[in-house]
């Protein structure tokens, strides 16, 4: 199982030409190594216990290799680590914060932060549950499944420009069946995110360790695991019921959705 089997990952891979000089030769050098992926939840874990400035070390990188091309996602922790804390702040009274993060613990994870030129993450994570928002981004054949030594597995990826296509068209659909509102503004959100990576990047999705949860969720429900899941097929289904102006379709893809994964979110309150 994976170090922090509860979250799952979009990440944005640039292609090399994307980066700056020194970077581009730094990652270029850099070996292919399907453990990344491990070695980022590992330094996060040991972060939580023993907290230092994150850009006190240097950051790992996530790498494709497509036609002879590499693309790359930089782990980006300070910039994630200063994006989670600015939003967690701002979810609660300023009052109550102290509480949760400590002055001292804000020093540490803001330090040298004022020295980022670009405060925007190539990788989202979301614990426990994936946004209904990020499977409208793939078609079900962009879709891998299967499982290696960490456990089963569920990724999918496309061009960054179908991505913003697809998100688009979502977000037309969103307003057109309730103008504007809190799901149209997290699609307006995710397509301005995608707007600030290079036009040739690749978009992936991978449940992470959530993966486990689901296949397990699905078995104990007479179902065939993680081939039972159509995440993105009941998201698409259900735009296409709102493209319609078909309730009932649209619910019917939702509900679907909602319920697989509510058994997955249930377990965060039962660990």
């Amino acid at each position: 199982m994976r170090p922090t089997p509860y979250v799952a990952s979009l990440r944005i891979y640039e292609p090399l030409s994307a980066f700056e000089p020194a970077d581009r030769l730094r990652w270029q050098s850099i070996d292919l190594n399907d453990a990344s992926y491990i070695s980022e939840e590992e330094l996060a874990l040991r972060r939580l216990v023993f907290p230092e400035p994150p850009v006190g070390r240097p950051d790992g990188v996530h790498i494709l290799e497509i036609d002879g091309e590499r693309f790359v996602s930089p782990w980006a922790t300070a910039t994630r680590c200063w994006a989670a804390l600015d939003n967690f702040k701002e979810s609660l009274p300023s009052t109550v914060v102290p509480f949760f993060v400590t002055p001292a613990i804000e020093d540490v994870i803001t330090a040298g932060v004022d020295l980022l030129e670009d405060k925007v993450p190539h990788i989202l994570n979301e614990t426990w549950v994936i946004p209904p928002r990020w499977f409208l981004l793939f078609q079900p054949n962009e879709r891998h499944r299967g499982e290696d030594a960490n456990g089963v597995f569920t990724t999918a990826r496309t061009k960054i420009a179908l991505a913003k296509s697809r998100a688009q068209s979502a977000h037309e659909t969103v307003v057109s069946a309730f103008g504007e509102g809190p799901v149209e503004q997290d699609l307006e959100n995710l397509l301005a995110w995608l707007e600030m990576f290079h036009p040739n990047s690749h978009v992936e999705l991978d449940y992470g360790g959530l993966a486990t949860y689901l296949e397990k969720s699905l078995r104990d429900n007479g179902e065939d695991g993680l081939s039972a899941d159509t995440s993105i097929e009941d998201v698409l289904h259900s735009l296409s019921g709102l493209a319609a102006s078909d309730r009932m379709i649209a619910g019917q893809g939702y509900e679907r959705l909602m319920s697989r994964w509510s058994h997955v979110q249930a377990l965060e309150s039962a660990n």
